[in-house]
C-alpha cells in the first residue's frame, strides 16, 4: 500500500467532487478553434514567487484526475486545471486532432498567463505528452513535471483485458463494475485505492471523453521532444505502471542531462498522483517551488 494517504478534500463521493468544483473559478477561454475550460484555484504566489502551474489530465480523463492534488498545490500559488479539448466541459478539436488540441490548449494558456509569461506545467499520461509538446515548441515554460507520461513507444505491461464500458453504459451496476475492473487493470495497483472517489472520478471522466488519445499516446514522440525541451524536468512513475516499464524509461529519456530527475514510487500503479497523492504532492511542491 502507499505509505500514507492525502486528503486535500473531505469525503469520498460525488458530494466531495461538487465541493471542490464549487471552490473553483471557472474560465472558459475562447480560441479560434473552440472553447477550453479551465478551473482556477489558489490566490497566487506573492510578487516574485513561483508562476502559475497548469495541470493536464490523461486520456479518458478530465480535470478531476487531480482531485487529490489541487488543495496541496493551490495553498501557495495559482493552479489552473484543464479539461483538454475533446474532454469534459471543453469543446472538441477539429482538423488534425493532435495539432488542433495543441493549438487550442496553447492559445488558452497564452490567454490565461499573458503574452510571453512563463508557467509551470504538470502532465499525467496523455497530458504528459501534451505538456512535452507545449514546453518544447509552443509556450515559455519554467519547469515541467511528467507523471506516467505517454508517447514513449516502449513496452507496456497490461494486467489484463479492459472491458468496453460503453456497451453497458445504460446499466448503472454493470457500468460501475466495468469501470472498477478497468481501474484495477490500468490505473491503480492496490485494490484498496479503488474507492468511491476513484470510481466517481473515473466514471465522470470516461463519460465526458470524445477525443481518441490511445493511438496518439502509443505512437511515440516523447523521447525526441524531451531531447529538445529546455526546461528543467521531473518524471515520476508508479512501480507497477501498466503503461510503461519505469526502470527502462528512466535510463532512456535523456535523464543524464542536467536539471533532470526521475522517480519511481513503490507499490503504486499508473494513476500515481491519486494512489500516492501525499508523495506526489511533496515531490511537486519541492520541484516546482525551487
Amino acid at each position: 500500500m502507499p505509505e500514507e494517504a492525502a486528503a486535500p478534500i473531505a469525503g469520498s463521493d460525488h458530494a466531495a467532487i461538487e465541493r471542490l468544483a464549487a471552490s473553483a473559478r471557472v474560465r472558459d477561454v475562447a480560441t479560434p478553434a473552440g472553447r477550453v475550460r479551465w478551473r482556477c484555484f489558489g490566490a497566487g504566489a506573492p510578487a516574485g514567487g513561483a508562476p502559475p502551474v497548469a495541470l493536464l489530465h490523461g486520456g479518458h480523463g478530465c480535470w478531476l484526475h487531480w482531485v487529490r492534488n489541487i488543495g496541496a498545490l493551490a495553498a501557495g500559488r495559482a493552479v489552473w486545471v484543464a479539461d483538454l479539448p475533446g474532454f469534459g466541459d471543453s469543446d472538441s478539436p477539429a482538423g488534425p486532432a493532435m495539432d488542433a488540441l495543441l493549438d487550442m490548449t496553447a492559445a488558452s494558456l497564452r490567454d490565461l498567463s499573458g503574452p510571453g509569461q512563463a508557467i509551470d506545467l504538470v502532465g499525467f499520461s496523455f497530458g504528459g505528452l501534451v505538456a512535452a509538446h507545449l514546453a518544447t515548441d509552443l509556450l515559455p515554460v519554467r519547469r515541467i513535471a511528467l507523471l506516467g507520461p505517454a508517447g514513449h513507444a516502449g513496452r507496456r505491461r497490461p494486467r489484463g483485458e479492459m472491458i468496453a464500458w460503453r456497451r453497458v453504459a445504460h446499466d448503472a451496476p454493470a457500468l460501475a463494475a466495468a469501470l472498477r475492473h478497468n481501474l484495477a487493470m490500468q490505473m491503480l495497483h492496490d485494490e484498496q485505492a479503488i474507492d468511491d472517489l476513484a470510481l466517481a472520478v473515473h466514471t465522470r471522466a470516461c463519460q465526458g471523453t470524445r477525443f481518441r488519445s490511445r493511438e496518439i499516446s502509443r505512437a511515440g514522440g516523447l523521447p525526441e521532444l524531451l531531447a529538445r525541451c529546455p526546461a528543467p524536468l521531473l518524471l515520476a512513475w508508479g512501480e507497477h505502471d501498466s503503461t510503461a516499464d519505469p526502470k527502462v524509461l528512466a535510463a532512456t529519456l535523456g535523464l543524464q542531462a542536467p536539471r533532470r530527475e526521475a522517480v519511481v514510487l513503490p507499490g503504486v500503479g499508473h494513476w500515481v498522483q491519486y494512489e500516492a497523492a501525499a508523495a506526489i504532492n511533496r515531490l511537486l511542491l519541492g520541484f516546482l517551488g525551487d
